[in-house]
């Protein structure tokens, strides 16, 4: 409306008349964005607008946020919303477009993936509401300040509840794996029946009974598991917005939620150049959230971690034979040959599991097509250092030391399958 005046206006220059009727409008126009300025802030009721989302979010994965807008009145409006998100995500210009229905609430579902842990501060959501004259927009705060935790991945515990079943599984499903040796852990002794073991036969059970008797086995429990994270320096390189210290926290999470359903002791060790937290290990129901709260406070350093002292806190702490899984990362056959020592000392008095991470810039570089010289150099390097995490699995090897080497997005499942595997075979 406002064009056709200017148009007119300009005509007005060489017909008179044009300056009549680009008035007229200019009049009209004022009238109608006097009534519905009117409309909007006199006569229309505010809408409630409210955020709805969990107290606490998972780190690295997708979570759910979601506006609620309830329309107060028998008027339909056309909205634009904008939901001031927490600086960590880097977004700055959030915004949906909707139609607030007459008298009905609406939602207005979005996603977030926080790649940090923290208090994240979301803040006020922002309505402009206009009408169907369109001429005025009016404003619309709703304070909605809210902080809320990013915690490590629990959302994570669902994808492996059937963990505790006894399979090894794979990210499409799952295989069984093969016993080896007898589980000595008695249960029971019960009347022999056809398909029992004759190796179990109680024979002093037998023979007062007068029926062949049988001892019955279970699977042992009670054993103990320790995750042990490195905190170095190495911990802090980022994959898909994440660093191997995040990487490793989720998988810690996820182990320790199946140990407890094992009914497995398990405990939580952190270090760097000096030591951090040791929970010892217990089957508590209330561990878990004590090894939560412990993770979300972990931070990554500058400096290379102190294995000797790993190996001193552990001789001293942990008197039992246990399961320890350690998560770190090793980019070279010099960097596992200077803390070798202490990962031998260790697996003298314990089952060792040492999970480290595989590069996957470093494999993309080795298979990519080479164009030139350069490139051919590259590629070389590349294939070099890929070549050496299969020597540092070797060299692992060579020692008894059980080892995983996966990508940070496989870590979970990866360390998550060794585990039951040991666990299956009866090696802790």
């Amino acid at each position: 409306m406002i064009g056709v005046c200017v148009v007119f206006l300009l005509l007005s220059f060489f017909v008179s008349l044009f300056f009549f009727w680009a008035q007229l409008i200019l009049l009209i126009a004022f009238l109608l964005t006097l009534a519905d300025y009117f409309f909007l802030f006199i006569i229309t009721k505010k809408p409630s607008i409210k955020r709805n989302l969990s107290d606490r979010l998972s780190n690295g994965d997708v979570n759910k946020v979601t506006i609620r807008i309830r329309n107060k009145m028998k008027v339909s409006y056309d909205a634009t919303v904008i939901d001031e998100l927490p600086e960590q995500l880097q977004v700055r210009d959030f915004s949906m477009k909707t139609t607030l229905v007459a008298n009905k609430d609406i939602l207005l579902p979005y996603t977030i993936r926080p790649t940090e842990r923290g208090n994240y501060e979301f803040g006020n959501i922002i309505l402009y509401m206009q009408s169907a004259l369109g001429l005025v927009s009016r404003r619309v705060t709703s304070t909605a300040s809210k902080t809320v935790s990013v915690y490590p991945s629990y959302l994570q515990l669902r994808n492996y509840q059937l963990s505790a079943q006894g399979s090894v599984l794979n990210e499409k499903g799952s295989k069984s794996m093969r016993k080896l040796g007898h589980s000595m852990e008695f249960e029971q002794i019960k009347e022999y029946v056809t398909g029992d073991d004759f190796r179990s036969v109680n024979w002093k059970a037998t023979a007062r009974k007068g029926n062949l008797m049988v001892n019955n086995y279970t699977d042992e429990k009670s054993q103990q598991v320790y995750c042990i994270i490195d905190k170095g320096r190495l911990m802090k390189m980022p994959f898909n917005g994440l660093t191997l210290l995040d990487y490793a926290i989720n998988s810690t999470l996820v182990l320790s939620h199946v140990c407890l359903q094992k009914q497995d002791k398990i405990g939580l060790i952190t270090f760097a150049n000096k030591m951090g937290t040791l929970i010892p290990a217990s089957r508590n129901p209330v561990q878990r959230d004590k090894i939560i709260e412990f993770l979300y406070k972990q931070e990554t350093g500058f400096l290379e971690p102190d294995f000797e002292m790993l190996y001193l806190q552990i001789r001293s702490k942990i008197k039992q034979r246990s399961l320890l899984i350690l998560y770190t990362n090793m980019e070279s056959l010099n960097g596992l040959k200077r803390q070798l020592p202490y990962l031998r000392s260790i697996a003298r008095h314990h089952l060792l599991l040492v999970v480290f991470f595989e590069n996957t810039e470093l494999i993309s570089l080795a298979h990519a097509e080479a164009l030139n010289l350069e490139d051919v150099y590259v590629k070389t390097i590349a294939e070099k250092f890929n070549f050496e995490k299969r020597l540092i699995i070797k060299e692992l090897q060579k020692y008894g030391i059980a080892s995983v080497l996966s990508t940070p997005e496989a870590l979970t499942i990866n360390a998550l399958n060794k585990y039951l595997e040991l666990k299956k075979r009866q090696a802790i």
